[in-house]
């Protein structure tokens, strides 16, 4: 890691009514903060480029006995450049510069009780937390409000998903951040369930631009948050837990040991969507916690149950699909729930075995379980306490599992998040990589965890099985993801089913809508260090090989990720380079046919291979000459797509 700092002066000035104006900008100067302290209450505005994102919103904690929200006065503030570049295999590109302003300003309170807020401003990304110091007795302080807000102009429009009602859906295992989006919906339009939104957030501002909400940096220090209820006049608030997730059993209120900080808030912020997609700012602002027990490494996966269910957990079925990753060259295979009781410890040492001599590495599931859900599938209570998490590892181990699969999370309690980071900690101690399920949002964990791979947190691809209502909407939700879930943390969807029937024989179920290429598409699109593939055996037989042979070929790892085009819920087009390698991705979300043409500077060679859709949805492949200004015109069908593969050009 390279890591250089600047120390320079930033001007704020005072006006001569009660306000005090403090400002900050990325290094580009576009993207300005401003701070005021208007009779004793703090609050920030945004502006790009003169334009208004963010109105005066409010800034401030409160706790039980100290109110660091009203009644402060500015003692000091100080400020730095940040250089910094750090590489992640992990994430939509492997090496980051990250360049950003940074402003420290420290407020008191009349009883002396300190508060610092921390900005960093970047290109079109602003990070901020707020930073408590301890100044006497207690020397912890419990949060009873954060009074975090965002005050939206009044033309703004939302791309928004509800919060789930704790405990409820499917064996009591919701929140899970896996509901449904609206798009383009006015502001103030009260949630499903009337408690609030899930990160990430996306706002349309209007003609100005766009802006992308989350939080990054959430460990065990702290809870998940949320947005409050939004109001028709733009004002979002962020929220903590509701007091009934998790079972009812811990605080809804995170508690801090003094000093501390809270996780980072973070802005994305553009005139269009470019930078809402090719953000960094979940990994910019964290720091790894704990250094890798060995150099992990990800890849491609099978996976049974998603088409086959459970009834394929036995040994001859795993086995089948140890031999599909083999055939398909990958690198591991998910047993998914029951094996415990299925198949058994002994067998699985066998298949471990057995997968090893055809280079196939074996992953696991466990059900997170405890007092928070009550999912029945096993192992059981294998997660849940450090003692049993210890034993299971050993044994994984032992035997040379490769990761882990935990599902049925309980909210985004203080408590959880320390159950996720416990997990994860164990986990690297015995070697074995994290993928979570039924959970929350990751929040810069792909940096901050070297053993985590991805979380579900999105409707993911077991949908697809479970109703038609989600195939019906299979294009519409695929065309969300990279504009809002999945540009701010890996997405384990369980992307690529190519049986048109979505059962083990391929003749019963729900009916797939995508075409093949679609499919294709979204082994590109949907990003995440571990695939875990819908394919199934019978693909090899009764998929054009060209369709077999890109999936053979298809990374999961990518070193630049680049938008192209597109609209969050209509369509999109998107580049990401493997080595040499650029694959673009394209789909189209709407009823009708759609016609692009679209530039793609990045590649090299005038010959090019084209992946897309026949009239009747069947795949096909070509080659393809570039035009001389590197533009190509795809013809994209209703839930359609179309894939490119070319090398990069010459010095990039």
């Amino acid at each position: 890691m390279r890591s250089i700092i600047y120390v320079f002066i930033l001007s704020f000035c005072f006006s001569k009514s009660s306000a005090q104006d403090l400002h900050i900008s990325s290094p580009d100067k576009k993207l300005t903060v401003k701070l005021s302290l208007d009779q004793g209450k703090l609050y920030y505005n945004v502006l790009l480029q003169e334009n208004e994102m963010l109105e005066k919103s409010p800034l401030g904690l409160r706790g039980s006995q100290v109110d660091l929200s009203s009644n402060l006065r500015l003692i000091s503030s100080n400020s730095k450049r940040i250089d910094q570049t750090y590489s992640e295999p992990k994430i939509k590109i492997s090496t980051v510069r990250y360049q950003a302003n940074e402003l420290i300003c420290k407020f008191e309170n009349p009883n002396k009780q300190q508060l610092e807020v921390v900005f960093r401003v970047s290109n079109n990304d602003i990070a901020f937390r707020y930073q408590v110091p301890q100044t006497g007795e207690p020397a912890n302080l419990t949060i009873e409000e954060e009074l975090t807000g965002y005050k939206f102009p009044l033309a703004t429009t939302t791309f928004l998903t509800p919060q789930a009602s704790p405990m409820i859906g499917w064996m009591k295992t919701k929140p899970s951040y896996e509901e449904e989006y609206i798009p383009d919906q006015a502001m103030g339009v009260p949630s499903k369930y009337g408690v609030g939104y899930t990160f990430p957030a996306l706002f349309h501002v209007g003609d100005k631009g766009w802006i992308l909400l989350s939080e990054t940096g959430v460990n065990a220090l702290y809870c998940g948050s949320k947005l409050s209820e939004g109001t028709k006049d733009g004002m979002y608030k962020l929220a903590f837990p509701e007091t009934g997730e998790n079972n009812g059993i811990g605080s809804a209120n995170p508690t801090m040991a003094l000093p501390g900080a809270t996780p980072w808030r973070t802005l994305t912020v553009g005139n269009n969507l470019k930078p809402i997609v090719e953000t960094t700012i979940p990994f910019d602002v964290v720091e790894p916690q704990y250094k890798a027990s060995k150099e992990y490494s990800f890849g491609r996966s099978t996976w049974s149950w998603l088409l086959w269910q459970d009834d394929s957990i036995n040994l001859d079925d795993q086995k089948k699909f140890v031999d599909l990753s083999a055939n398909m060259g990958y690198e591991f295979v998910l047993v998914d729930n029951w094996w415990d009781t299925k198949i058994g410890r002994d067998k699985i040492e066998q298949l471990v075995a057995y997968g090893k001599d055809k280079n196939v590495g074996v992953c696991l599931w466990y059900n997170s379980n405890g007092f928070w859900n009550d999912a029945p599938q096993g192992p059981k209570n294998g997660m849940n306490t450090a003692v049993a998490r210890k034993r299971e590892m050993a044994w994984m181990q032992r035997i040379g599992i490769k990761g882990i699969k935990v599902d049925f999370f309980g909210g985004d309690k203080q408590e959880t998040m320390k159950l996720y980071e416990d997990i994860l900690s164990d986990a690297n101690t015995y070697g074995l990589t994290v993928i979570f399920h039924g959970c929350t949002l990751p929040r810069g964990w792909e940096r901050m965890y070297p053993n985590f791979v991805g979380s579900e947190a999105v409707l993911a691809s077991e949908n697809l099985i479970f109703t038609q209502q989600a195939n019906d909407a299979e294009a519409f939700n695929a065309s969300l993801h990279p504009f809002i879930r999945n540009a701010v943390g890996s997405m384990d969807f369980g992307p690529v089913l190519l049986n048109k029937r979505h059962n083990r024989e391929n003749n019963g179920g729900t009916i797939r809508k995508t075409s093949e290429t679609f499919q294709l598409a979204t082994a590109v699109l949907f990003q995440t260090p571990v695939q875990n593939f819908g394919i199934t055996p019978n693909n090899l037989n009764d998929i054009s090989t060209h369709v077999i042979d890109f999936m053979k070929q298809v990374p999961t790892t990518w070193d630049e990720t680049v938008f192209v085009d597109g609209y969050p819920g209509k369509y999109c087009v998107l580049a990401r380079r493997h080595g040499e390698t650029w694959y673009i991705a394209a789909i189209n979300a709407e009823e009708k046919e759609k016609t692009i043409t679209v530039s793609l500077p990045m590649l090299s060679d005038k010959m090019i291979t084209l992946y897309s859709d026949k009239s009747d949805k069947q795949p096909q492949i070509k080659k393809v000459n570039l035009q001389k200004n590197k533009q190509i015109t795809l013809k994209l069908l209703s839930g359609g797509g179309a894939v490119i593969t070319g090398k990069q050009i010459t010095g990039l």
